[in-house]
C-alpha cells in the first residue's frame, strides 16, 4: 500500500463546522487536498463561501461546498443537518470544530459564560453528531469506517484556566465524550477520535498569535519551541481520515507541542 492510497480522500464527503477559519480551514484545506468533497459551515456564511472560493481556486483534487451554519442552538443544528441532507446523501467524515470561549479572571467569571461556551462546545458537538448519525452509518464499513474528529484542546487535559475556566472543562467534556462516543459507534463502523491542540493561529488565539513576534513569544513557552502550524493539522486528519486510521478509534492525539505532557520542574535540581 503505498502513502497516496493511505492518505487519500478521494470520493468522500465531509463536513468541517467552524471550517472558514483557524483549525478548521486548515483542516478543511488538507481534505481538499486529498481529494475530499468539503463542507464548510459555520454562523458567518460569508466567511464559508469565501473560502470555498479559494480552496476550489487550489486546483487540488477535491472540492469545497460553503455555507452557513449554526450548532448552538437545537433549531441551529436542525438546519444544519436539512441543508447537509440537501447538499449530500452522504457522509464520511464530521469534523466538530466549531467553539466559543470566554476569558475574565478568578471572581469576575461570569454565570452566563458556562451557558454559553457549554452549549457550543459539548451540547452542540454531541447533538450534531447524533442527528448525522444515520448518514455516518451508511457511509461506514469494517474495512472503512466512517469517521468523525472532534475538536478539543490541551486546556481540557491539564490543569489550565488562564481566565477560560468553562472553555477548559468543555473541552474536557469533549475528550471524554469522544471516548464515549467510540464505544458506541464502534459496531456501526464509526471511529471517533479527537485533537487536543495548544497554541494555533486563529481568531480565538489572536491575542496570542496575530503577529509574528508574539507568535514567537509563545512558542518559546512551548515545549517544542513553537506554535503550531497547518501541516500539523493537515497531518493528523489525513492519518484520522484516510485509510491508514481506520483501525484507531477512541484516542486523543495531542497537537501541543509537548504542552500536554509538561510537568513540575526537576525539584532535586538544587541538591546537585
Amino acid at each position: 500500500m503505498t502513502p497516496d492510497t493511505l492518505f487519500s480522500l478521494q470520493g468522500k464527503t465531509a463536513l468541517v463546522t467552524g471550517g472558514a477559519t483557524g483549525i478548521g480551514r486548515m483542516a478543511a484545506e488538507a481534505l481538499v487536498q486529498a481529494g475530499a468533497r468539503v463542507l464548510i459551515a459555520s454562523r458567518k456564511e460569508d466567511a464559508c463561501i469565501a473560502v470555498a472560493a479559494e480552496l476550489n481556486a487550489l486546483d487540488a483534487p477535491g472540492h469545497a461546498d460553503g455555507f452557513g451554519g449554526d450548532v448552538a442552538t437545537k433549531d441551529g443544528i436542525e438546519a444544519l443537518v436539512s441543508e447537509v441532507s440537501n447538499r449530500t446523501d452522504q457522509l464520511d467524515i464530521l469534523m466538530n470544530n466549531a467553539g466559543v470561549t470566554w476569558g475574565a479572571p478568578m471572581g469576575q467569571f461570569p454565570h452566563e459564560a458556562w451557558e454559553k461556551v457549554m452549549s457550543v462546545n459539548v451540547a452542540g458537538l454531541f447533538e450534531l453528531t447524533q442527528k448525522l448519525l444515520p448518514m455516518l452509518m451508511k457511509s461506514g464499513s469494517a474495512d472503512d469506517p466512517a469517521r468523525v474528529v472532534n475538536v478539543g484542546s490541551v486546556m481540557g487535559e491539564v490543569p489550565m484556566g488562564d481566565g477560560a475556566y468553562s472553555y477548559s472543562a468543555s473541552k474536557a467534556a469533549v475528550l471524554h465524550l469522544t471516548k464515549i462516543m467510540a464505544k458506541e459507534f464502534s459496531a456501526q463502523h464509526i471511529t471517533v477520535n479527537a485533537l487536543a491542540p495548544g497554541p494555533f493561529v486563529s481568531k480565538m488565539t489572536a491575542f496570542a498569535t496575530a503577529d509574528e513576534e508574539t507568535r514567537e513569544r509563545v512558542g518559546k513557552s512551548v515545549p517544542l519551541g513553537r506554535v503550531g502550524r497547518d501541516e500539523d493539522i493537515a497531518g493528523c486528519m489525513l492519518f484520522l481520515c484516510g485509510r491508514g486510521g481506520s483501525y484507531v478509534t477512541g484516542a486523543v492525539i495531542p497537537v501541543s507541542g509537548g504542552i500536554n505532557v509538561e510537568t513540575a520542574g526537576n525539584i532535586f535540581a538544587e541538591a546537585f
